[in-house]
């Protein structure tokens, strides 16, 4: 039995015509009296009565059509997710973020929200303790993090999607100079962080700034979530340094930030994925980060 000898019983058993079955289907009539007869042996029963004048569906007929119809339907939905699957049109992708990865990863997944609005994503916050697991292991598609968060791996691929500066926050109320800020003028003020286990690239790039200009705050506090952290800064309790598209996107009435002019203090930034990855939409998102990244002008204003 195959789909052509059910589409072609359908066919005449709605229109009890085996020359017009025969046009709809695009065969010959000889063609559809096989196919015909040969699902009559295989079920053993007759199908259709036929004389010269008439063609009759029998009852086993009348049981077998509506079979037929529901095994042809599902044969083209099956046909249709499967296309679709393949072209990337519609899945679902798992996607992890490192805390600190914010507006990339954002812009990414807008556009492609609208372009390929029937994949579904899950966006999960990176898990720290194991990284090369979290993105071989098939928990994620795909992860964005610092470049440093990369374990080597021959099995992990990644493209650099941005760099961006490291920037000094505080609440507005406090009088941090804005321009000409050095690095060194935090010295004296009380600094909050986020923690080693919460951000540890970041939280290592902001200790070797502080070795580096031989700078000690006054004292440290670190936190293991942005939400309490930005609650501290914009209390007044301290100063923060965070990326610049992280401090954008906590500035307003909550915190400013300043640049800092004495040093370059950036930080790359990638996404990681493995090289089995076997997602079919997976390369529809990836085209689609090269594109951004490609044409990434580093704005991530305050």
């Amino acid at each position: 039995m195959d789909i052509n000898q059910l589409k072609c019983f359908i066919t005449v058993a709605q229109t009890l015509n085996f020359s017009e079955a025969a046009r709809r289907n695009y065969v010959s009539q000889s063609t559809v009296s096989r196919y015909v007869s040969d699902l009559e042996k295989e079920f053993g029963v007759k199908l259709f009565t036929r004389s010269h004048r008439d063609v009759v569906i029998t009852n086993e007929g009348k049981i077998l059509l509506p079979y037929a119809i529901d095994i042809v339907n599902s044969l083209k939905k099956a046909q249709t997710v499967i296309r679709q699957l393949h072209d990337g049109t519609t899945g679902k992708i798992t996607i992890g973020c490192d805390v600190t990865s914010l507006s990339f990863p954002s812009r990414c997944l807008s556009a492609f929200g609208k372009k390929y609005k029937g994949i579904g994503v899950e966006l999960r916050r990176l898990d720290n303790s194991d990284r090369s697991g979290a993105i071989t292991g098939g928990e994620y598609d795909f992860c964005f993090m610092p470049r440093d968060m990369v374990p080597e791996s021959s099995d992990i691929e990644t493209v650099l999607t941005h760099t961006e500066p490291l920037v000094v926050v505080s609440a507005p109320r406090k009088r941090i100079k804005k321009q000409d800020f050095r690095l060194s003028d935090i010295s004296g003020e009380r600094l909050l962080l986020l923690s080693e286990a919460c951000a540890p690239i970041l939280y290592m790039e902001v200790m070797d700034l502080l070795r580096t200009f031989h700078i000690s705050p006054k004292t440290d506090s670190s936190f293991d979530d942005l939400n309490s952290l930005c609650i501290a800064v914009s209390s007044g309790m301290g100063v923060s340094i965070l990326p610049q598209s992280l401090a954008a996107y906590l500035a307003g009435d909550r915190v400013s930030a300043c640049q800092i002019g004495d040093i370059d203090t950036s930080v790359a930034y990638v996404m990681a994925w493995s090289k089995r990855l076997s997602n079919p939409v997976g390369e529809l998102f990836i085209e689609t980060v090269r594109a951004f990244a490609d044409d990434d002008d580093g704005g991530y204003g305050l």
